[in-house]
Formats: structure tokens, sequence, C-alpha cells
């Protein structure tokens, strides 16, 4: 009787759901506004692959560009080149079919540029006691860095959504020429081991 009594286990219920879910195509719309309204930006877009809406291995391929004069050095820096990403993000909510996400993710990105510098009114030779010319062309830069990011995405109407991330980027390996490190990378930002960087995306499923 007492063996009778007891209750079957629940049975969990497999995901039946295809593997393939479908594909996202989405914009960043920060780039262009920061390309607007200052001296460097980028316009990047993504193809995104949705496995069973937890796994979302992702493409990002974009294009930056700087053209920027310091107002107290008087040093014009101008550079533009293409960059790519590569990665996964993964859906950390609990009920993953949700309309909703919050995910997690990482990249690997790379881009080779040049750049070009002038000084508008020269360096100090301290030779000859004078101003002398400072103008270089073509400087063959490449950086490769790493990126850990979180974010939120919502949809808003049939397969639109709108997505927000927040990025931690990390240089692994540079290669610049004589004339030092870059003041602008296309796609990482603005020199230095280390920056944070936020997206913006609009987002098309299908």
């Amino acid at each position: 009787m007492a063996q009778r009594s007891k209750k079957a286990p629940p049975k969990v219920e497999a995901d039946t759901l295809p593997t393939l879910r479908g594909m996202e195509l989405s914009v960043d719309v920060v780039g262009p506004v920061q390309r607007a309204v200052g001296g460097y930006g980028q316009y990047e877009a993504a193809l995104r692959a949705n496995l069973k809406d937890k796994y979302f291995p992702i493409i990002e391929l974009g294009y930056g560009s700087a053209n920027h004069e310091d107002d107290v050095t008087e040093i014009r820096y101008k550079t533009s080149a293409p960059y790519g990403r590569i990665g996964v993000d993964f859906n950390i909510l609990k009920n993953k079919h949700d309309l909703y996400r919050v995910y997690v993710g990482g990249r690997y990105a790379f881009t080779s540029f040049k750049y070009d510098v002038q000084v508008a009114d020269g360096i100090n030779d301290p030779v000859w006691n004078g101003q002398a010319a400072y103008n270089v062309s073509d400087v063959s830069c490449n950086y490769h860095w790493i990126e850990a990011l979180g974010g939120i995405q919502a949809r808003i109407w049939g397969p639109l959504s709108l997505g927000w991330s927040v990025r931690y980027k990390k240089r692994i390996a540079q290669k610049h020429g004589q004339a030092g490190e870059p003041w602008y990378v296309p796609g990482y930002g603005k020199r230095g081991a280390s920056r944070l960087g936020a997206t913006f995306n609009i987002i098309y499923s299908f």
C-alpha cells in the first residue's frame, strides 16, 4: 500500500523547438551619433543566429573613421578602415522563449588600418631652436582585442526589437609604426589598454 501511494515524479517535457529559430540583422545607432557630434565614430551592422532562443553566434562588421584636431595641441589625426568581430551571446533568462532577453557574451575583434598625423605649427626643434614641420601619412597599424558584454533585448512590434549592451574592451595585441600609438582605432575607440563602450541596436528578426 505504501509503495502504491508514492507519486510518480513529474515528467520533464522535452524542448521540441528546432535548433535554428531564425536569424537577426541589426544596426547600431550609437556610432553614427558619435561621428556626427564628435571627431570619431563608426557604422556597424551584425548578423546573429538564434539557436533554441538560448545561444546566439554573431558576426559584427563595421567601418570606423576619425578626423579630429585637438584644440590645445593643434594635432590633427585622421584614419578610416573596416573592422570585424566574432563571438556568441547567451540568453540567461529562465524562460528563454520570452519576448524579452537578458544576455551575456564575448567577442574577438580585429582591424588593420592606416592613419595620418599633422601638427599645424610643427614641433620644437632642439637642434635649430625653431619650429619644424611634422606630418606623417599612411602609418600602418593593426589591433586585436576581446570584449565582454551584457545586454537587454525587447521585442517592440512584430519582427522588430531594440537592444542595449555595455561592453568592456581589452586590447590583447597591437602593431603600430614609428609615429606611436594611434589616437583612435576603428571599432575599438580611443587608445588605451582597455575601455568601456555601449551599443543601441535596432534588430530585425527573420
